[in-house]
């Protein structure tokens, strides 16, 4: 079985001194970390958005006040880049896999994941504050088995700070190949985002029911909805 990461502490520094200014930038703020386990395993489901950086600023705000660091799982792809894939690992990130979800939650730690991945970070604005989740229910199954409960979070207004254009060529390419091609603006002409500010959420927890294997794909699609539904609701807010 894969070791689990081990953060660097070097590395977290520095990730904390790159989110203060996004963080400022945005005026971000939370509410309803009340939601998330002060110890145990927790399946922390987030979204998505192009910018991407807004789930870091909700992994920030969780260790700046509770002191814990969610294990992500993060796309393969990150990990066959070089100095990018170790730096990755030394925030706290895995390549994702049922194997390393489990293995995070069963040593009790806090595990993120995006159940959409880069194809819900590429959605044009069209779709914004939506999911592309799809018929993915991994997630639902790795908080069943491990007896873990699921929190939702999002940063609503993180779909709004880039406009993603509709476009054949990035639904072609992430296809096929699984990159992201897209064709994007920010604040005016150019990729600074626009200054929005993101407030982020957390919703009440969802405690699955003890595990029946003879029910277990009745269980899975349960919490899946339920995920959803919370996700949903989340996305609606400012």
């Amino acid at each position: 079985m894969p070791a689990l990461p081990t953060a660097s502490e070097t590395a977290i520094r520095r990730v904390r001194r790159l989110l203060e200014p996004l963080a400022r930038y945005h005026q971000f703020t939370i509410e309803g970390l009340a939601h998330l386990p002060r110890e145990g395993p927790c399946l922390l489901v987030v979204h998505h958005s192009f910018a991407t950086y807004d789930g870091f600023l909700l992994g920030g705000a969780i260790f700046e006040q509770i002191g814990r660091l969610p294990v992500g799982l993060g796309d393969n792809r990150i990990f066959q880049l070089g100095r990018l894939g170790g730096w990755a690992r030394a925030i706290g990130l895995v390549p994702a896999s049922p194997v390393a979800g489990e293995q995070a939650l069963r040593a009790g730690q806090i595990l993120a994941v995006a159940p959409g991945g880069m194809w819900e970070a590429l959605r044009p604005r069209n779709e914004r504050r939506t999911t592309r989740w799809g018929d993915r229910r991994g997630f639902a199954r790795l908080a069943l088995r491990a007896g873990a409960p699921i929190v939702v979070a999002a940063v609503p207004a993180a779909d709004d700070l880039y406009t993603v254009y509709p476009s054949r060529l990035t639904d072609a390419v992430y296809r096929r190949a699984h990159w992201p091609v897209p064709l994007v603006r920010g604040r005016g002409p150019t990729l600074l985002p626009r200054p929005i500010k993101l407030t982020g959420y957390f919703a009440p927890a969802i405690v699955p029911p003890p595990f029946e294997a003879q029910y277990e794909e009745e269980q899975v699609a349960a919490l899946a909805a339920e995920a959803k539904a919370r996700m949903a609701e989340l996305l609606r807010r400012p």
